[in-house]
């Protein structure tokens, strides 16, 4: 088993600070001068060319330079980020990021083990959720599209202890010391700054990581983070507002609009990087439809909240975006309001303000509620309409009757005849001849794959039905192996329907030739 150590020794640590300032210096020359140099390139061209195209390319490959230099500063200088820290449960942590990779559970078996869930860490509360999601979304990847990921959580002494394991394709022993810099990765496409940020975050927080790997076997993370109950800068943050004594909240929103997107992303760390792909997919303007939310909710229009609230629905319903975004989109943008509310109350410095308040609390919680509820609603609604329709298509695509003219009709059937199928083919077969009035039923199975013999009786039964409605049914396209299964089983087609050898010999016969 190969492990990382965590502490290495003073020469030892010495030298990977060395390498560790090599490799980002490499990575950044990598990195940001290929983006700049087709930068420049194409406004050479557009010295000579106008073409609006090149000045697209040219800003989407400056934004990849910024994004990278952003995502470096953001490494380097973690305390930049504006976030305070505050005591929480990495199990619940754990089981909402989980529900972000709802498209993945279905192919990898998710395996969680969680003891002493109520012990709390002290920290930056978005940083670690960031970390967990880099760390699952790795292991995910790493496994394709079949594996297993297990999960564990448990307190030991004066730490808790997080490991994420996975059975993907490890990681090869001269490759594990450079886990954690920047710009290193073991993936083709990646720049390795997800498991710089996991590492940054881990250690500024007093915390260690232990990593397992063998190749084609898979990768253990074990992370030790110190249990600290701390209670200094709890509770709700105090912001530098905007504030007149004659606004109404309102008004004190609008003022403020700007700090609010920016304290709304910070609670929303998972889903911030969700927005333009949101936006791309779906046509939604998460920002925009979160100022539209607060002022409904603070003007007290149910009416159009709960209309608002069944048009998110649909919409996410209908481009079947992940909903835990939308939760967690939801309970951020509460928090954020709630952090504006207590800014006001200390402004206002108000001593009779606890009534006040506590009936302003009980009713904007009761909206947010209202609103998750509506969208809900809508947004099962619209699925269930939606499975609806897709399953009478696909009834329809099973059983597709073939008018070829007033008084014959062709069932080809392809593929597999379950119990289900044969269910299906029964109710529609069975009121398109009461509505059409068929007087012969070509019914093909040249297509249909080997069925059990349940499911030949029942066809057989089908076909007695159709003939009491005055419905005439030739079979084609018998194969050998249905044959034998007839055969050998005792039944018989024989005495409720005429046989021919294919479709079209009972076309030549029943048309005289012509296959309208």
């Amino acid at each position: 088993m190969k492990v990382l150590n965590p502490i290495p020794c003073q020469s030892e640590k010495h030298l990977t600070q060395l390498a560790s300032v090599g490799q980002i210096a490499a990575g950044i020359a990598h990195e940001v001068r290929n983006p700049l140099t087709a930068v420049k390139g194409f406004l050479q061209l557009l010295e000579h060319e106008s073409n609006p195209e090149y000045i697209n390319i040219a800003q989407f490959e400056l934004e990849n330079a910024l994004t990278t230099l952003n995502d470096l500063l953001q490494v380097s200088k973690p305390d930049q980020e504006d976030e305070q820290p505050q005591s929480f449960l990495i199990a619940v942590e754990l089981e909402s990021i989980l529900n972000l990779f709802q498209d993945k559970i279905y192919d990898i078996q998710i395996n969680t083990s969680y003891y002493d869930t109520n012990t709390p860490v002290y920290g930056k509360k978005n940083q670690f959720k960031k970390a967990f999601f880099n760390l699952i979304k790795n292991a995910l990847e790493s496994m394709n599209e079949s594996g297993a990921l297990t999960i564990s959580h448990f307190a030991e002494g004066n730490e808790v202890v997080v490991s994420i394991e996975d059975t993907g394709v490890g990681i090869p022993n001269e490759k594990l010391s450079l886990l954690g810099t920047p710009f290193f990765s073991t993936k083709d496409l990646g720049t390795g700054m997800g498991l710089t940020q996991v590492f940054s975050t881990v250690y500024q927080h007093g915390g260690r990581i232990n990593v397992d790997s063998e190749v084609n076997k898979g990768t253990k993370f074990t992370l030790r983070l110190p249990v600290r109950n701390d209670s200094k800068n709890r509770g709700v943050k105090q912001l530098n507002l905007t504030f007149e004594e004659t606004s109404s909240i309102k008004e004190y929103f609008l003022a403020n609009k700007d700090i609010f997107e920016d304290r709304l992303l910070e609670e929303a760390i998972n889903v911030k990087d969700k927005i333009d792909e949101i936006h791309r997919i779906g046509n939604i303007n998460l920002l925009s439809n979160a100022h539209k939310l607060v002022l409904l909710i603070v003007e007290e229009r149910e009416h159009e909240l709960i209309s608002f609230a069944k048009q998110e629905g649909m919409a996410w319903a209908k481009y079947s975006l992940t909903i835990a975004f939308k939760l967690e989109w939801i309970q951020a943008i509460r928090r954020t309001v709630w952090d504006f509310l207590y800014n006001l109350d200390i402004n206002k410095n108000n001593d009779h303000s606890s009534e006040f308040y506590f009936t302003l609390e009980k009713n904007i919680n009761r909206q947010f509620d209202q609103f998750l509820n509506s969208f809900f609603i809508q947004y099962s609604r619209y699925k269930d309409e939606l499975l609806d329709a897709q399953r009478k298509l696909l009834e329809n695509l099973s059983v597709p009757i073939i008018p070829i003219s007033r008084d014959i009709s062709i069932l080809p059937l392809i593929g597999a005849i379950d119990s289900f199928r044969a269910n299906t083919i029964e109710d529609k077969l069975i009121t398109e001849i009461g509505n059409s009035h068929i007087h012969t039923l070509i019914l093909d199975l040249s297509g249909a794959a080997v069925m059990e013999i349940e499911v030949i009786q029942h066809l057989i039964r089908v076909i007695n039905g159709v003939s009491m409605m005055g419905c005439k049914t030739v079979i084609t396209g018998l194969r050998p192996d249905i044959v034998k299964l007839v055969i050998n089983s005792g039944v018989t087609f024989e005495h409720v329907a005429e046989l021919k050898g294919t479709l079209q010999v009972a076309l030549s016969d029943y048309l005289g030739g012509n296959t309208l």
